[in-house]
């Protein structure tokens, strides 16, 4: 899910720059650092980092630069021009001005003009224009940031794949010390039944059952089988192209379960140490699987 991308475009109209880091989370956290002038598209931007991301704490910083030339509003300050209308009528027939006002008077005069460069808010025509290239810029950013995290990603494959591979070895490796184990408790109850067999007087099939029901209890045939689902379930869903991540989680929980199974049930040389490093590797798997969408 770790990534970064910054892009910057320019064209006659703007310079746009993107900004984008992404990091672990487990749901998709969205933070937006928008202009006011660009506050319409929050809700487009939301949607296409909607369709690139689907689990992190993603932050998207677009800022903007106007390279046009911006409009200039001109206006003239009615209540002050009146009034000097009649200033200059009471001066004139008092005949101490004479002729009219020219526009050159006017501009030396601060309080008559009013001289503003109009907002890009106020063209809604370029405010169109440019909400369509950021959310073009933003694209090519998100696109940018799947490149690097497609790379992470890959890396992340083949670190799992590598440990999945090894936990799968070490559970087929408890299934098989399990059965010697099983095999040897059952030798062993035999044996002893056989030392005793003249001191009890016991029903010999009854005591076949015991010895057979005494063995099974170290059965783990189910959750291997069960553990091998695992496996495979895992591999399709690293095969998938929808994001995994959190299926991921859920099945090394389900994982590890068995293999705490396995471990509180089966007898014999090795079993302990073997469980105690597929648990070590599953919990290595689980923090690395924090890492993928």
């Amino acid at each position: 899910m770790t990534g970064f991308s910054s892009i910057s475009r320019e064209d006659e109209r703007a310079t746009i720059a993107v900004t984008i880091r992404s990091v672990n989370h487990r749901y998709l956290d969205l933070q937006l650092r928008v202009p006011q002038a660009l506050a319409s598209i929050e809700s487009d931007v939301r949607a296409i980092v909607g369709r690139f991301v689907a689990r992190g704490r993603v932050e998207v910083g677009l800022s903007f630069q106007v390279r046009q030339s911006p409009g200039i509003d001109v206006e003239f300050n009615e209540t002050f021009g009146a009034a000097l209308e009649e200033a200059i009528d009471k001066a004139r027939q008092r005949g101490l001005v004479t002729g009219t006002l020219t526009p050159g008077d006017l501009l030396r005069l601060p309080q008559a003009l009013t001289i503003r460069e109009r907002p890009i808010e106020a063209d809604e025509a370029a405010q169109e224009a440019l909400a369509a290239r950021a959310r073009e810029v933003v694209g090519e950013a998100l696109a940018d940031l799947d490149v690097m995290r497609l790379r992470e990603g890959g890396h992340l494959r083949g670190d799992l794949d590598q440990r999945r591979t090894l936990v799968a070895d070490l559970v087929e490796r408890v299934a098989a010390a399990a059965d010697d184990g099983r095999a040897a408790v059952e030798t062993r109850l035999r044996e002893r039944v056989r030392e005793l067999r003249d001191e009890l007087q016991a029903d010999e099939t009854a005591v076949a059952q015991e010895i057979v029901r005494s063995a099974a209890r170290s059965d783990i045939s189910e959750e291997v089988a069960r553990f091998r689902g695992h496996i495979a379930h895992w591999v399709t869903l690293s095969d998938s192209v929808e994001p995994c991540g959190r299926k991921l989680d859920f099945l090394l929980q389900e994982m590890n379960r068995e293999v705490n199974t396995m471990g509180s049930k089966a007898d014999g040389l090795r079993v302990s140490e073997l469980i105690i490093a597929a648990k070590a590797e599953l919990e290595k798997m689980r923090e690395q699987v924090q890492n993928v969408e």
